[in-house]
């Protein structure tokens, strides 16, 4: 799959770049291997002339090559990774999640319907999975780990221990 071709059918972006990157930002800074490549729903256009933008992630994928480019943007080449399905039931997972950011939201003394849209019945469970992690996790690392994880039933078992270790720490240990 080409994201380029993508880009200009649906204005597809593949963002996701590696860590200590605002040192090199002006140039090509190094990115992580595997991204998220979605739909660019919102841009802002900055006075620098540089640009916000708002993604509804579609898919994973693998950044095979970087073309050969003057803009300021990047175009790669990238392959589509799929989702490896849960094996068994996953709605214990998916309800321990729901649980955990239950009380990660009245421990910050949110409203409790704050992620509710994300935690919706009706939903795949790496959706919910995704969508948890990227609102949540403030750790950078382990929401690369989790996109660069491609089986639901290992990516929802690790988000749920990640945010009962993050309930816990705001918590100071008390839970």
């Amino acid at each position: 799959m080409v994201m380029d071709t993508l880009a200009r059918d649906r204005r597809l972006a593949v963002v996701k770049l590696r860590p200590g990157y605002e040192a090199a930002y002006a140039s090509k800074p190094a990115v992580h291997a595997v991204a998220g490549a979605g739909e660019i729903v919102s841009w802002e256009r900055l006075a620098t002339g540089r640009y916000n933008i708002l993604l509804k992630g579609d898919c994973r994928v693998r950044i095979e090559s970087e073309r050969p480019s003057d803009t300021l943007y990047r175009i790669v080449t990238a392959q589509r990774l799929d989702d490896v399905p849960p094996v068994g039931d996953v709605v214990p997972m998916v309800d321990r999640i729901r649980g955990a950011c239950g009380r990660l939201l009245k421990a910050l003394d949110r409203p409790a319907d704050l992620l509710g849209t994300a935690l919706a019945d009706g939903q795949p469970p790496g959706a919910i999975a995704d969508r948890i992690a990227a609102a949540v996790l403030p750790d950078a690392a382990l929401r690369q780990e989790l996109l660069e994880t491609l089986a639901v039933t290992r990516r929802l078992e690790r988000l749920s221990g990640a945010l009962d270790d993050l309930v816990n720490e705001l918590l100071g240990g008390r839970e």
